[in-house]
C-alpha cells in the first residue's frame, strides 16, 4: 500500500502578488515570455497611458465621464478595470498589468523628458485605480504596503476641531469625529497644501482619511521616480541584447495607428492642388515645409523625408511627386541632370522602386517630435515642440489665428501637449468647436480636414482600415489612434535608417 505525501497549502507567488487589484510594482516579474508578448503587452499599455494622458487634458480627472472612459478603455485592453473582480481571468489581466508597466519603464527611463512623461501618466492610472477601491480594499492597500501612516488622538482631535473643519472643505464637526486624521510632514502632502485642503502647524499637516490618496501617490511618484533612476543606470546591460534594443527604442516614441501606407487615392491630387491645399488642409508642420520649399527651392534632408512621405500618403504618384521635386529644386541651385543624379534615386526609394523596394510610411506625430529634431537650416519638426515660443506667436498671427486661440495654443505647448496643440490649430482654422478625433498623424490632420471642409464629417474615412478598439471621442487628442498595431520595431528603424541613407545631400 502506498500512501501519498500530504500536500503543504501553500500561496503561488503568482497568486501572492496578483492577489490585490492595485500594486506599486516593486517586485519585478521574473518569469519568461516571449518577444511577441512583450511587444503586445508593452503598446497596449502604451496606448492605455495615452488614453490616460488624452483623458486627463479633455476632462476633469476622475470626473464621470473621466472615469467612464478610462474603465472602457482598460476593458478593451484587458487591463484590470474592477477592484472587485476576482479568478483566473482577472489574474491574468493583472499580470498583464505588472509585466507592461516594467516594460515601458525600460522604453521611458532614457532621457528626462520621457521619465516625467511616463511618471504622469503611471501616477494618474494610479490614481483612477485607488479611487475605484472599496474603504476596506484601500485600507487593505496600505497595510500590504507597509504604508502606516499616525493617526492624532481623540484628545488632540477635539483640542483642533474647528481648525480642522475650518481648513478642510469636506469635513463637518460630525464628520471630524467620525474619521481618522493623519499627521503627516507638509512635504509628503504639497498638493493639499498648494490647494490649501488641510491645515498646517509646526510642519506638519492633518489629513483625513478621505484625502490619504495625496499621500499615497506622493509616495508611489517617488518610488517610480527612483526605480527610473536606476532602471536608466542598469540601461546598457539591456541594450547589448540585440533583440531588446530595437523593440525599446521604437517604443519610447511608437505610434500604433494607421500607417497611411496604403493609397486608395492615388493621382486624385494634382500638383496645382498642392499650393492650396498646404494652406487649407496641411497641419502646421507640412504647412511650413511647403512654404521654406517655396521661398528656397531645396530642402534638406530632414525636410524631404517628412515632406515627401506626407506628400507619397495624401495621394501624390511616383511620377507627380518626381515632377514635383525637380520643378521646385531646378528653380534653385540644382539643375536637372544634377537633381536626376543626386535625388532622383530617393525618390523612387521611398517609393519601393529602388533598394530594397520597401513601402515606407509617413511619418506619425510621434516620430516627427521624438527623432532627428531640426538644427540651424532645418524646417522639419513639429512647430509646437521644436519652435520657439515666440517665433510660434509670430508664425500663428501670420497665419490669421486669434490671440484667444493663440493663447491657447501655447498653454498647451507649455504643458508638453503638443499634439492637443496641433488638434486645438485644426480647431481654430477649421472654425469648430471640437474635432472629435484623436489627433496622432499629419495625415490624418489632411484626411479629417478634408472631410471638414467637404462637408463630410460623417463618411467613413476613405484610407482608414476598420479596425478600431472603441470611438475615437472617447480619447480625444489622443496620440494613439485605437487601429492595427505597426510593423515590427526592428523593421522599422532598418527601413528608417536606411531611408535616411538615401535622402542625404549630395
Amino acid at each position: 500500500m502506498e500512501f501519498g505525501r500530504r500536500k503543504k497549502h501553500t500561496i503561488s507567488p503568482q497568486a501572492e502578488l496578483y492577489g490585490h487589484a492595485l500594486q506599486f510594482y516593486g517586485q519585478p516579474p521574473l518569469e519568461n515570455i516571449s518577444l511577441s508578448e512583450f511587444e503586445t503587452f508593452a503598446v497596449e499599455r502604451l496606448k492605455l497611458l495615452k488614453t490616460v494622458e488624452n483623458l486627463g487634458v479633455s476632462y476633469v480627472k476622475l470626473s464621470e465621464d473621466y472615469k467612464r472612459k478610462l474603465e472602457n478603455e482598460s476593458k478593451n485592453l484587458n487591463f484590470p478595470y474592477r477592484p472587485e473582480a476576482t479568478g483566473p481571468s482577472e489574474s491574468e489581466k493583472r499580470r498583464k498589468d505588472h509585466i507592461s508597466h516594467f516594460i515601458l519603464r525600460l522604453a521611458y527611463c532614457q532621457t528626462e523628458d520621457l521619465r516625467r512623461w511616463f511618471i504622469q501618466q503611471e501616477v494618474d492610472l494610479f490614481r483612477y485605480r485607488f479611487s475605484e477601491l472599496q474603504p476596506e480594499q484601500k485600507l487593505e492597500f496600505l497595510q500590504g504596503n507597509n504604508l502606516k501612516y499616525v493617526t492624532i488622538n481623540a484628545k488632540e482631535k477635539k483640542a483642533l476641531q474647528e481648525k480642522l473643519v475650518n481648513s478642510s472643505p469636506a469635513v463637518s464637526g460630525v464628520t471630524v469625529e467620525r474619521q481618522d486624521f493623519y499627521k503627516v510632514p507638509f512635504q509628503d502632502a504639497l498638493d493639499l497644501v498648494r490647494t490649501r485642503k488641510v491645515y498646517l502647524k509646526a510642519g506638519y499637516v492633518y489629513i483625513p482619511h478621505q484625502d490619504i490618496v495625496t499621500i499615497v501617490l506622493n509616495d508611489f511618484r517617488t518610488r517610480l521616480s527612483k526605480a527610473l533612476a536606476l532602471t536608466a543606470r542598469s540601461l546598457p546591460a539591456v541594450q547589448s541584447d540585440e533583440r531588446l534594443q530595437p523593440l525599446l527604442n521604437h517604443l519610447s516614441h511608437a505610434y500604433v495607428g494607421q500607417d497611411y501606407s496604403i493609397q486608395k487615392n492615388v493621382g486624385k491630387i494634382s500638383l496645382e492642388q498642392i499650393d492650396s491645399l498646404s494652406g487649407k488642409s496641411f497641419p502646421l508642420c507640412m504647412r511650413q515645409l511647403h512654404q521654406a520649399l517655396r521661398e528656397n527651392h531645396h530642402l534638406r534632408h530632414g525636410g524631404r523625408m517628412q515632406y515627401g512621405l506626407f506628400l507619397k500618403g495624401i495621394g501624390l504618384s511616383l511620377e507627380q511627386a518626381l515632377q514635383f521635386w525637380r520643378s521646385e529644386f531646378i528653380r534653385g541651385k540644382v539643375d536637372a541632370d544634377k537633381f536626376d543624379k543626386a535625388y532622383a534615386y530617393g525618390v523612387r526609394h521611398m517609393f519601393g522602386k529602388e533598394g530594397k523596394r520597401a513601402d515606407y510610411t509617413p511619418y506619425s506625430c510621434m516620430k516627427v517630435i521624438l527623432s532627428n529634431p531640426p538644427s540651424q537650416g532645418d524646417h522639419h519638426g513639429c512647430p509646437f515642440r521644436h519652435s520657439d515660443p515666440e517665433l510660434l506667436k509670430q508664425k500663428l498671427q501670420f497665419y490669421k489665428v486669434s490671440p484667444s486661440g493663440i493663447s491657447q495654443i501655447l498653454e498647451l505647448v507649455k504643458g508638453m501637449h503638443y499634439q492637443l496643440a496641433c488638434q486645438k490649430y485644426f480647431e481654430l482654422t477649421h472654425n469648430i468647436e471640437d474635432a472629435n478625433f484623436s489627433l496622432s498623424h499629419p495625415n490624418q490632420y489632411f484626411v479629417e480636414s478634408q472631410k471638414v471642409l467637404g462637408g463630410g464629417r460623417d463618411i467613413k474615412r476613405e484610407m482608414e482600415t476598420p479596425q478600431r478598439s472603441q470611438d475615437n471621442s472617447a480619447a480625444r487628442g489622443s496620440t494613439v489612434a485605437r487601429e492595427a498595431a505597426p510593423n515590427t520595431s526592428q523593421d522599422l528603424a532598418e527601413m528608417t535608417e536606411d531611408l535616411d541613407s538615401f535622402f542625404q545631400d549630395a
